[in-house]
């Protein structure tokens, strides 16, 4: 029987489960924390073990730099969850954390070989669509406060404390680097189911830049859309875990 691997501060498990037969890696978005999915075991199929990926300079990492390009970021986290790769497993990705998880399932195909068996897309553009938007990364700190203001993604009490902003922007400028700096090269499309999921509301990403991902996979391919904004991963948590957890299932049964 395999287990949980030993101490680990790029990944997080927030409830080990050595018996389960499925391990979910979850990316969180942009100035996010691998918090954000510990309560996610509470709701999801007692056979899957929820381990979450914590980028450097927050959480466990926090002594560590915030890395500012894609390719150093992917090329960082693949290693450290080789020791993880014993079992079939997927990605989560929100936002941010779903072009990682892209990125690094290419990684992961070419130098290992390995593959997640379902690959889920939360809140994020298909990455061959080209930004519409100046990047963030280059404002000032009081500009990058007014757009973190508009996005509706910060809490209010964060916003408004100058030691905790202090911290949090250099996170989140570095974040918002590693995505604007990002460039898109093709490859032969993924072998692996890919579920997309987006918000109605969102104003970041429409119903066609969550579409265009079916161009990514030659495998099954589902788009769903909540009736939320980008940060339904919060507000829709229910559903989301609901449709996660059906989605593992009907994989499951297709592994064994």
């Amino acid at each position: 029987m395999t287990t949980t691997p030993s101490f680990n501060s790029w990944v997080i498990c927030p409830q080990p489960n050595p018996k389960a037969n499925l391990r979910l890696f979850c990316f969180p978005y942009a100035g996010g924390n691998s918090a954000i999915f510990r309560t996610w075991p509470n709701n999801l199929p007692s056979n899957v073990e929820v381990c979450a990926v914590e980028y450097p300079g927050r959480g466990r990492q926090i002594k560590l730099a915030p890395l500012t390009r894609l390719e150093s970021l992917v090329e960082a986290i693949a290693p450290v969850l080789l020791p993880y790769l014993d079992k079939p497993f997927a990605f989560f990705g929100h936002s941010m954390g779903g072009l990682v998880s892209f990125e690094l399932t290419r990684l992961l195909r070419s130098h290992y070989s390995l593959t997640p068996f379902h690959l889920f897309i939360s809140a994020r553009r298909a990455p061959q669509i080209p930004p519409t938007k100046p990047p963030l990364h280059i404002l000032s700190d009081p500009d990058l406060l007014n757009e973190l203001r508009s996005l509706n993604g910060t809490p209010k009490a964060v916003l408004e404390s100058q030691e905790l902003m202090q911290m949090f922007l250099p996170i989140l400028r570095a974040d918002f680097a590693v995505l604007e700096t990002y460039i898109y090269t093709q490859k032969q499309p993924l072998e692996c189911p890919i579920t997309v999921i987006g918000g109605l509301q969102d104003q970041e990403v429409n119903h066609e830049a969550l579409q265009a991902w079916r161009e990514q996979t030659i495998a099954a391919f589902s788009l769903h859309e909540f009736n939320s904004d980008h940060f339904f991963i919060h507000s829709q948590q229910e559903l989301l875990l609901k449709l996660i957890s059906q989605e593992l299932q009907m994989r499951q049964r297709s592994l064994y």
